[in-house]
Formats: structure tokens, sequence, C-alpha cells
């Protein structure tokens, strides 16, 4: 065994401890290998810069290529471009008139009257499907849940080499068009009002290239093959949907291409969530949890630092498995950047999404201490950022980012993609070896990490004092600080850089505890194990 392999074997999660026997997402392979190796993965940091490439990707597709989606919300009219023309709808549309084969999932969502977007995903679906499409609304989730996976994978047949896929946390929907500035998407949607009418948005895709697309189409081909009608969970919505001639099951998809050749040193692993439900999913009929089981193998494999980007940070599962590695390694830091607000903090829907909240930051400090440091963004103008993006790094040698959150429902609930990814390529910057386990620092997770740390501290990724785990946590707490000193001095003089505040969500006060508890573990981050596995407490 190399030193290469046996890096990957301790990160990455084995085929028999993906924790689902049903799938053939690893056995498709020779040997059973649950990862790929040979993949080029690039990070995408925020929406601007996503749809920029998703355009560029399409504009050179043609007669026979296939383009495949999944999405959990989809705006037609969010302009991909920020021009006429450029339309989600206006694109797909040309596409399958261009007599590209596209196929897509969208989850069907609840209606708008709920702030959720049944009825913008019926238009896109109506568009691209009257111009030759086939864009599907999909249904077929445990009750209270979601499909929250974000995917779009091109395929060009004969071609394999040039196929490409995108992995992470945007939607092709209103609110994610926001660039390096955070001024926001000029098509926004609504959140808190702390927010704006403009809400800033940060987010992270990656783009992958090589073998790894094998996978994320295998993911794909599952759900679109699935057997289960489409509008199961609804029979008003089946008779609607029979009205609108709209099919309960998918057509079958053109034959699956063979994989594409070695295109990058990233050894990639694609995980996914699945609940449990009924009927099953027959390609997980006890779920899925993956991604909850490669973040607590990773989590306890970190040394030094643990940095994480994510939309929630809720549940005490999470924030136990977490709070094990920070009591087991006294040198281990943490760095989180979250919200500073929930997107809806009413006076019902804020206490039942801060108390998981709250409760996962005490599981933290406690545990931690001084070596947890949270923090919320906020632009040069002072409105606060909404994080969206869902990405870990932990010692600079493991990454990942996809569609899931740090939440139970995440882990267990709703389906979910998500991309861990370990570079072949060692960084030669001190410190070399952070985790002091051999297995050095590698260029994509510490690149990613000097990326994300320079926007957010107001810094260049080439800034060397980054790179240290203890230095650049030093270099967070400072630069927090100075900001808050520049806030409660009334804003005077210049600026100082950066976007970190302490983040200081309060506490949800008692008498709103006694019904916000319950409210949070059964509707807002509700659990889709098995009952053995609940009760086990076990992935």
């Amino acid at each position: 065994m190399t030193d290469e392999t046996a890096t990957r074997e301790a990160w990455f999660l084995q085929a028999d401890e993906r924790g689902n026997p049903h799938t053939d997402i690893d056995r498709r392979r020779v040997g059973g290998q649950a990862w790929t190796e040979g993949n080029l993965v690039t990070p995408l940091v925020d929406g601007a810069e996503y749809f920029a490439r998703l355009l560029d990707v399409f504009d050179g597709l043609g007669d026979g290529d296939l383009l495949l989606l999944t999405d959990w919300r989809g705006d037609g009219d969010e302009q991909l471009g920020g021009q006429p023309g450029t339309e989600v709808a206006t694109v797909l549309s040309n596409l399958a008139r261009r007599r590209v084969d596209v196929r897509g999932l969208v989850w069907r969502s609840h209606p708008d009257e709920v702030r959720l977007s049944e009825q913008e995903a019926l238009r896109l679906a109506e568009i691209v499907n009257e111009a030759g499409g086939e864009l599907l609304l999909d249904e077929r989730v445990r009750r209270g849940g979601s499909h929250h996976q974000k995917l779009v994978l091109v395929r060009h047949l004969g071609h394999e080499a040039d196929d490409v896929a995108f992995v992470g946390g945007i939607d092709l929907c209103h609110g994610r068009r926001d660039d390096e500035r955070h001024l926001g998407d000029p098509q926004a949607i609504e959140l808190d009002r702390r927010y704006g009418d403009r809400p800033p948005w940060h987010d992270v895709q990656v783009e992958l290239r090589g073998p790894a697309i094998g996978d994320v189409s295998h993911t794909f081909r599952e759900r679109w093959d699935d057997p289960t009608p489409l509008d199961h969970r609804n029979p008003w919505r089946a008779a609607m949907a029979r009205v609108a001639r709209e099919p309960r099951r998918p057509k079958p998809l053109p034959p699956r291409p063979a994989d594409p050749g070695t295109a990058g040193p990233h050894a990639v692993q694609v995980l996914r969530t699945y609940p449990a439900k009924g009927p099953p999913y027959p390609f997980a009929p006890d779920g899925e949890r993956s991604i909850a089981r490669a973040y607590a193998k990773a989590f306890r494999r970190a040394r030094q630092l643990i940095y994480l980007e994510d939309q929630y940070l809720w549940s005490e599962h999470v924030a136990g498995a977490l709070a094990d590695a920070l009591r087991a390694n006294d040198e281990l830091r943490l760095i989180a950047v979250v919200p500073r607000y929930p997107e809806r903090n009413g006076r019902i829907s804020g206490p039942a999404e801060r108390i998981g909240h709250q409760q996962a930051l005490d599981l933290m400090h406690e545990a931690g201490g001084r070596r947890v440091a949270v923090y919320d963004l906020e632009n040069e103008e002072g409105t606060p950022i909404y994080i969206h993006a869902k990405v870990c790094v932990i010692d600079d040698v493991w990454a990942m980012v996809g569609s899931d959150n740090l939440n139970l429902r995440s882990w267990t609930h709703d389906s979910e993609l998500s991309c861990a990814v370990l570079d072949a390529t060692r960084d030669e910057r001190e410190p070399l070896d952070p985790g002091e386990q051999g297995d050095g620092a590698r260029q994509f997770a510490r690149d990613l990490r000097l990326r994300l740390a320079a926007e957010h501290l107001g810094r260049a990724a080439e800034d060397r004092e980054l790179l240290d785990p203890g230095r650049t946590f030093e270099l967070w707490q400072a630069t927090a600080a100075a900001l808050d000193s520049w806030h409660d001095g009334g804003g005077r003089g210049p600026r100082p850089p950066g976007r970190i505040r302490p983040h200081r969500p309060g506490r949800v006060k008692w008498w709103a505890a006694l019904w916000a508890a319950p409210a949070y573990r059964f509707t807002v981050d509700p659990d889709g194990r098995p009952r053995r596995l609940r009760r086990s407490g076990q992935f």
C-alpha cells in the first residue's frame, strides 16, 4: 500500500462504511473502491462566478449532448448573466430547441403562500418541457422533507473528456447571483428584514471533471429511475398533474456513457443523504447517511484546525461530533462562519430555529472553550451577509463542498449531495504537515481555505500569515475585534479591513424554549433515520 493510498483510506469512507449496501455507486467500479482518482476540482465562490461558468459550458452544447440537473428551487426568470436572454428558462429551453437532451428533477416544494416556490418550479418546467426538454417536479420525499441536491451535469456523447459537473449549495433561482462585493442579487429573495431589500449572499459550488462524473451521473440516474410516481405523496396534486398532462414517471434516459478519463490530481468521494421512507428508495431502502458518516470520520482525524462555513450549524448530533474532536485533541481549533440571523426570524420561526443553534454552540464552547470561534459576516455597508455555503476544510488536507448543512435534517432527512476532495499534490508552504500525521498539507484544501479567509478578512490569498492554523486563528480574532471596536466607536475613521464579526445570536427566552424545543426537533430539524438507528444514536 502506498502512502497516498493509506491517506485516502484514513480520510475517505470505505465502501462498507457508506452504510447503504443497496446502491451500486461503488460496486460499479472494479474492486468496489468508494472514490475516484484523477479528477480536476475547481471551486467557484459565489453565484455570479458559478452562473458565468454555466453559461460558458452551455454555449458549447449541441445536438446529442445530455444535460442533467437536480435542484431544490428553480426560478425561470433568474438571469444567469444579469441581462435579458440569460434567464434560466430561456437558456434551458433554447438548449432543448438545439436538440440538447435536457432532463431535470426539481423539488415540487410548497406553495408561494408559505414562502416556498411550487408555482415558480411549475412555470419553469412548463416552459422547458414545451421546448422539448423533460423537467419534472419530484415529490418522492419523506413527509415534511425536500430534495435539496444541487447538481448540473453535462455529458458529450463520444467526447467524455469534455464532460463536466457542478455540485454544491447554489440553486438556479433568485437571490444567488451575488459576487465577492456582496451587494446582493438584483433579483432578490425575501429574508429577515435586517438583510435588507437585496440580501447579500455567500455560497460555494465546485466544478468537477474526470471519473467522478460517473458517480454524480449514477446518483442522478438512481433518482430518475425510481419507479415510485413523482406525485405519490399528494392525491390532489396527482389529480392536477393528470389534468396538466404532467408525466407520473420519467421517460428512460439514454444509455450510460463511459466515465471520463484522468483529468487532474484530485481524489473525489461522492456522498449523499437519503431518508428512510415509504415507499422506499430502491437504491436506499433504509436511507443513506454517507455525508454524516464522512464528517464523523474526518472530525475524528482532525488535529489542528476545522474550518466551517454553514447555513445553520444546528443539532446536538453534529455539535456532539465536533465536541468529541475538540475534547480528544487539545491543540484543535474550530473556526465557523454562519449567518447572523435566521432567514426567517419571526416570533414563531426564529426561536424554533435558534434553539437548535444555541444547543450546538453551547456543546462546542463547553468542549473547546477559547479554541472555538464562531463568526458572521457583513459587507462594507454594514449589511449582514447571508451564509448559504456548505464547506468544511480540515487540517488543510480534506475538504467537503456540497448541498448539506450541519444539521440533522441534512444528515438524515432530505436528499443531499456533496463531494469530499483529497488532492494528491502536496503544498510546499510551511507548515508542511499541519495535522502532524504524515498527510501533508494539500493544495486544493489549503487554497480553498485561504481564498475564503482572504475574502472574509480583507487580505490577499497569498498572505503567508494565513497558512499556520494557530496564527490564522489569532488573525480571525484580531480582525473581528477591530471591526467590533470600530462599530462601538460610532464608525469614526477608516473602516478596518475585513467583514467578520463575532457571532452573538442571543439566547432563546426560557418561556419560548418550552415550545421552541419540540418545534425544532419535530419540524425544523427532523430525524430521517430508521427507528433502530435513532435508538442506537448511530448514522
